[in-house]
């Protein structure tokens, strides 16, 4: 699923890659997906984006948008991107097609769910999207320690760590995913309770989150995920599906996987206990 890290990469490789390109032809919906979201009809795609040239990509949280003219893309959740050159052999099965006058595509599938909009400029009015466009992302110096500090609340105590971070989209592109390391790297269990932590444990949090996120970057994502030619991303995860029921780094302890609040969580019984 596509989160922070491999947004931010993504839409990086897009910019390099297709910034500039005009779209010669566009195919949206031709293998019918009953949780892949559109803006409005998709087969209304084409006329609205064929001769347009491809401007600049950003990652907004964990959604890829892309400038197109006055138009714009915006690639969210489990829409995976791929970029073929001329003569390369496309998917039989996609959501998404987009052509470039040089022969070259960029296309999309939907494996779980996940949205692929094209919509006029000023015409999505979807929440998620707004939020992740106005909240600053934890890899720029606006996302410091006093906005961090305004994030908690008298109603975020009771939470657990894994609900404060992972969800209300408090911190947009942060999901389930990334959650586990950042976890892991400041010794905390993704069911302890926000009111636990004292001063020191969120000043170690907030660091973890800026760390632990940049590296993913760094490394071009998560070896769980793929970018925009199909390479898996060179950060190693440590807690993840590749690494359950494995040694933890760190003490030798067996890594569990448990599920909570609608999907699965990682941990080190050792290193991360839960303090009540």
């Amino acid at each position: 699923m596509i989160e922070l890290p491999e947004a931010t990469v993504l839409a990086k490789q897009i910019n390099e890659t297709v910034a500039g390109k005009v779209i010669k032809k566009v195919i949206a919906a031709q293998s019918p997906h009953k949780f892949a979201w559109y803006y409005g009809d998709p087969q209304k795609y084409n006329a609205l984006l064929v001769g347009k040239a491809i401007s600049t990509a950003v990652s907004c949280g964990g959604y890829v948008e892309i400038k197109v003219d006055d138009c714009f893309m915006l690639f969210g959740d489990g829409a995976t991107m791929r970029y073929y050159e001329k003569g390369d052999k496309l998917p039989m099965k996609h959501q998404l097609w987009i052509e470039f006058e040089d022969d070259s595509s960029l296309v999309s599938t939907i494996h779980m769910y996940g949205g692929l909009w094209a919509f006029p400029e000023n015409s999505f009015d979807n929440k998620y999207y707004k939020m992740a466009k106005e909240k600053p992302s934890p890899l720029t110096a606006a996302f410091d320690k006093a906005y961090y500090d305004s994030l908690f609340s008298e109603n975020s105590g009771k939470l657990s760590l894994k609900a404060f971070l992972a969800t209300e989209q408090r911190i947009p592109g942060l999901g389930n995913g990334i959650l586990q390391d950042i976890l892991f790297n400041a010794k905390m269990h993704p069911k302890r309770k926000v009111n636990t932590l004292s001063k020191k444990d969120m000043e170690e949090l907030f660091d973890s989150i800026k760390l632990t996120l940049t590296k993913m970057v760094a490394c071009g994502g998560r070896d769980t995920e793929t970018d925009l030619y199909g390479r898996q991303g060179g950060y190693r995860t440590i807690l993840s599906r590749n690494t359950v029921d494995n040694p933890c780094p760190v003490c030798g302890a067996i890594i569990k996987k448990e599920a909570y609040l609608g999907g699965s969580i990682y941990y080190c019984p050792k290193c991360q206990r839960i303090k009540k």
